[in-house]
């Protein structure tokens, strides 16, 4: 049974930081394209970044030069490093494993704001 737990969500300020975390479990963790998502009320999810088994890596062109996406296989965790954070980043940020099917995490709330 897949399981993915998000952590690292809270309350910044504009120009601040956060490190997301998603530990993974149920999976073949190296061998897994990861990614985070994030959705706003009333909006679809969106990709916000994503990465390979070997550390190739896309991001949305809204968080490139500001947000990292890294792995971890011996922890089976992905990080997503948040900098420079603005209001617009505010959203449930969801982490996924690309499988068969899409599998998800509960989602971990980020606000930006003063």
């Amino acid at each position: 049974q897949v399981h993915l737990v998000e952590s690292g969500g809270g309350l910044v300020q504009p120009g601040g930081s956060l490190r997301l975390s998603c530990a993974a479990s149920g999976i073949i963790f190296r061998a897994t394209t990861m990614g985070w998502y994030r959705q706003v009320p009333g909006k679809q999810r969106e990709l916000v970044a994503r990465i390979t088994g070997i550390g190739n890596t896309n991001y949305a062109d809204s968080v490139k030069g500001r947000f990292t996406i890294s792995r971890d296989n011996a922890k089976n965790t992905v990080y997503l490093q948040m900098n420079s954070l603005k209001p617009e980043d505010t959203a449930v940020y969801y982490c996924n494993a690309r499988l068969l099917t899409d599998e998800w995490g509960q989602g971990t709330q980020v606000t930006v704001s003063s």
